[in-house]
């Protein structure tokens, strides 16, 4: 999920600092920190985790080498959208937990599509730290935010993500199927949670009256 200190808050020039030069037009960190910012970018985010865990539920009996193909493709989309996520926020002190956890997607998807056919245990290992990690930052980066004003849900995704990281890492799995089980519940509750964050954000933004604020911790 990704940090916004205020739905209000803008990124055009009215709000630039006092002896700074606004955004020049067309340039690409702006754009991309609108679209960042935007509640239906949160959603795509929330499709792209949901839409894998549905499939691992329905097929658990597809080979471990499937499994991995589709964790590492669902690490390497979230990552994008991490990274995209990170130039929505207002702050850039609140950019680098952000740009941490899309770098630590990234590679951990490289990983599972470098190697599809390593064990059920490394493959735990690799999605549990991942999950383990973007929580912790995500828990940081939403207490330290000033006037979030959906902290709670976004509070609920990061504590959620610990959780799975931790249970993916204490309770290895014994078959592929166990895993594929345990890791398609938790992709489809923490997809959830971040729909939850989306419509929140929506709301937020209405109630602002700001079309294009930096998004909130994720």
């Amino acid at each position: 999920m990704t940090v916004s200190p205020d739905p209000a808050a803008r990124t055009g020039p009215e709000n630039v600092p006092d002896g700074a030069a606004p955004p020049a037009p067309g340039d690409p960190a702006d754009a991309l920190g609108r679209l960042g910012g935007s509640w239906t970018w949160i959603l795509g985010s929330a499709l792209a985790t949901f839409v894998p865990g549905i499939l691992v539920l329905v097929w658990p009996d597809e080979t471990l080498h499937v499994l991995a193909v589709l964790i590492g493709l669902y690490l390497l989309v979230l990552g994008a959208f991490r990274f995209v996520a990170v130039f929505g926020r207002e702050a850039h002190g609140e950019r680098l937990p952000g740009l941490v956890v899309a770098v630590l997607y990234v590679l951990a998807g490289v990983l599972c599509l470098r190697n599809p056919l390593q064990t059920i245990t490394a493959l735990s290992l690799i999605v549990g730290i991942v999950w383990l990690v973007s929580g912790i930052l995500t828990l940081y980066t939403a207490l330290a935010a000033k006037d979030l004003p959906h902290r709670g849900a976004v509070l609920a995704g990061a504590v959620l993500a610990i959780v799975a990281g931790i249970v993916v890492l204490a309770l290895p799995a014994e078959s592929a199927r166990a895993l594929t089980r345990l890791l398609g519940l938790w992709l489809v509750l923490l997809a959830l949670v971040e729909f939850g964050v989306a419509f929140a954000w929506r709301s937020a933004l209405r109630r602002a009256g700001a079309p294009g604020p930096s998004a909130p911790p994720r």
